[in-house]
């Protein structure tokens, strides 16, 4: 299990580098598209994080739960 989280944090990573650079590309070119992509860029790199967060957190609930519900059963 741990080499499956080891990988899916890697992706995040790249997926956070991913959209830092989005974003700088999006504020330095100037044409009329790029304001929309930068807002888009800039919200994403706030909600990714927060997502990945809160998914470790309900994984985490669910797995004592899981645990507390086998201690029981023995």
């Amino acid at each position: 299990m741990k080499k499956a989280k080891r990988i899916l944090a890697l992706i995040g990573a790249i997926l956070l580098i991913c959209l830092y650079g989005s974003t700088l590309i999006f504020a330095v070119f100037d044409r009329s598209a790029s304001a929309d992509l930068l807002k888009v860029s800039v919200a994403a790199t706030i909600f990714v994080p927060v997502l990945l967060y809160a998914y470790g957190l309900i994984y985490r609930l669910f797995q004592n739960e899981k645990s507390d519900d086998t201690d029981e059963e023995s």
